[in-house]
């Protein structure tokens, strides 16, 4: 691995997630009897919007993001930074309603200018499409990128509330999860907040600094915050699943929504059993916020 790229095996991980929903949105997506969101949109309006995909919304059982959204803090008039925001999943919520709410939006999307890696780029070049496409409903929102080698992800003190959505475990993967913490402290304005949503691991155990289960301990991502210079502001289970025992064959990917029923890069096993795995649902995660510290 050089200082320049992620390793392959935790790139097509990252990207995984975010092809399989690129596919469904190009094949399932109905018409919106509604292009654009007039007026003033709650939270749980923006969550509940006609435009997302229904199987988004069914992952709200498990992702619960107009209650997650609020914990975090999230209001109107707010600039607001997603990281890696892949297919979109929770930009159609959080786009719609700064659109509406006079705030804006920064998607610090998958680094996709290297050749290599065309995986990234066609996700950015689908994610940028669609936003083009209903302009009213997502508003103007100002795609840049993280990565080894990218630059900032928003200008420096201009942000109120950061998100890191399910990604710290790929970014300890490529050993980017330092500069993760670092990009977003830079980002927001003094008192500004942090929101991280993450698998979480069995706190007995030692963490694996590469997260290749793609579980990451509460404190092991308490620290990354607090190493940044951020503090703690407070935890919420709302995402928590106690069905979840973490320790399943190909790591956090064998549970919905990616099912994996054999290792990455390998066909899918025909004769694996699914029952108990599709029994527990999505994963046990944290749901944490760190606020920058002011002055």
């Amino acid at each position: 691995m050089t200082s320049h790229s992620l390793p392959e095996w935790s790139r097509r991980g990252a990207l995984l997630g975010a092809a399989a929903v690129l596919t469904l949105a190009g094949c399932g997506r109905k018409k919106a009897t509604a292009n654009a969101v007039r007026g003033r949109l709650t939270v749980a309006e923006a969550a509940a919007g006609e435009w997302r995909l229904p199987e988004d919304k069914a992952r709200d059982t498990w992702r619960h993001p107009a209650q997650t959204l609020e914990f975090w803090g999230l209001k109107p008039r707010m600039t607001v930074v997603e990281l890696w925001p892949g297919a979109g999943w929770y930009t159609d919520i959080i786009a719609p309603y700064l659109a509406a709410n006079d705030g804006r939006l920064y998607a610090a999307q998958f680094q996709g200018d290297d050749p290599s890696e065309p995986a990234a780029q066609r996700i950015v070049q689908a994610y940028t499409a669609k936003l083009k496409a209903k302009p009213r409903l997502y508003g103007k929102v100002e795609i840049t990128s993280f990565g080894p080698s990218s630059g900032p992800i928003a200008p420096a003190g201009s942000a109120d509330l950061v998100l890191f959505l399910r990604n710290v475990h790929n970014w300890m993967a490529g050993g980017v999860a330092e500069r993760a913490f670092a990009e977003a402290f830079a980002a927001l304005k003094p008192g500004g907040v942090l929101g991280v949503e993450e698998h979480r691991a069995d706190p007995a155990g030692v963490q694996d600094v590469l997260a290749a289960s793609g579980y990451v301990q509460e404190a092991y991502v308490r620290q990354l915050a607090m190493e940044a210079g951020f503090a703690f502001d407070g935890a919420s289970e709302i995402n928590a699943n106690p069905k979840d025992s973490k320790d399943h064959p190909f790591g956090v990917w064998t549970l919905a929504p990616t099912r994996l029923t054999a290792p990455r890069g390998q066909p899918p096993a025909p004769g694996f059993d699914r029952t108990a795995f599709d029994a527990i649902g999505e994963s046990d995660r944290m749901t944490l916020r760190f606020k920058k510290p002011a002055g």
